[in-house]
């Protein structure tokens, strides 16, 4: 058994059918007599519907996926070094081609027979913001084996100390001239002040966190309204199962009474019927006793 190819078939099937593969997957492997591989498929875990939905997304373009990684490759080293006119390239581009990717996922997950939300994917496009800015994550999720999103990340790497040189020391004073100095222009190609710089991609770095807080927030409050609805939807059950309940104690008493009241009846029709047998009785006993006595004397004035 190659246990990769198994692993990767397992991933690739929709969540609900996940647990039931891989247990069959892992007993099937014991008793092909290798408990090691087992015991590896066994502890796999269950991926969520986004974890899902992004690994489709992963087996299905690989292309986008090399592409993608280079990206965040080239987004750190920006960072980190304090590119500016790079950084500002490739900050608009993450935007887009995040959105892209998102979008991709979910049709691709349509296709595939398991429609997801919108919600679901913005969690996708988290998993994606994280892979631009973690190599680990990148990794992670890159393998198209995620069970869950991967830790979130808020900030792309720190700042490279030997991209921030130290501030120049103060200019020294003017020599007084006898005559106005002639303005002498900036030497050609003079760098920005690196501070600058620096503030520049923290003020991006900070406004990339906060979309992505946003963006956390918008799935907690689709999810808290999911739990609300999902509660009222339970409580409105439950006031029917108690009516239902209130409903059928009352027919079983309903019920229970009728039956008290057809055994008193019957009862009470059997007693009838028993005095009405012995009436009956008695009055066939009286008949037949005045007929054997008419007889006999009438036998007796006959002789």
């Amino acid at each position: 058994m190659d246990v990769d190819e198994v692993i990767d078939a397992l991933y690739a099937l929709p969540p609900a059918l996940f647990t039931a593969a891989r247990d069959e997957a892992a007993a099937r492997a014991k008793r092909a007599g290798d408990p090691a591989a087992g015991k590896r498929i066994a502890g796999l875990r269950r991926p969520t519907l986004a974890a899902w939905t992004s690994n489709t997304l992963v087996r299905a373009k690989p292309e986008e996926v090399e592409q993608f990684r280079q990206l965040g490759q080239a987004l750190r080293v920006a960072h980190r070094t304090l590119d500016g006119e790079q950084l500002r390239a490739l900050s608009h581009q993450q935007h887009v081609v995040v959105g892209a990717l998102a979008l991709e996922a979910q049709r691709l997950a349509e296709e595939a027979g398991t429609p997801v939300s919108d919600t679901v994917r913005r969690e996708v496009g988290q998993m994606l913001y994280a892979a631009l800015a973690d190599p680990e994550a990148a990794d992670a999720w890159a393998s198209g084996r995620l069970s869950k999103a991967p830790a979130p990340v808020t900030e792309f790497p720190g700042i490279d100390p030997d991209a921030v040189p130290p501030a120049p020391p103060p200019a020294p004073a003017p020599v007084p001239q006898p005559e106005p100095p002639v303005p002498r222009p900036e030497p050609a190609g003079r760098r920005p002040d690196r501070r600058v710089e620096a503030a520049r991609v923290a003020a991006q770095d900070a406004e990339w966190a906060a979309t992505a807080r946003e963006d956390e927030l918008r799935v907690a409050e689709e999810a808290r309204q999911r739990t609300v609805e999902a509660a009222a939807a339970a409580d409105a059950e439950l006031e029917r199962a108690q009516a239902a309940r209130d409903r059928a104690y009352a027919a079983v008493a309903e019920a229970e009474e009728r039956h008290r009241e057809a055994g008193r009846t019957a009862r009470e029709a059997r007693r009838a019927a028993k005095a009405a047998g012995r009436r009956l009785r008695a009055l066939t006993g009286d008949a037949a006793g005045g007929t054997e006595g008419g007889g006999d004397g009438g036998d007796g004035e006959g002789g």
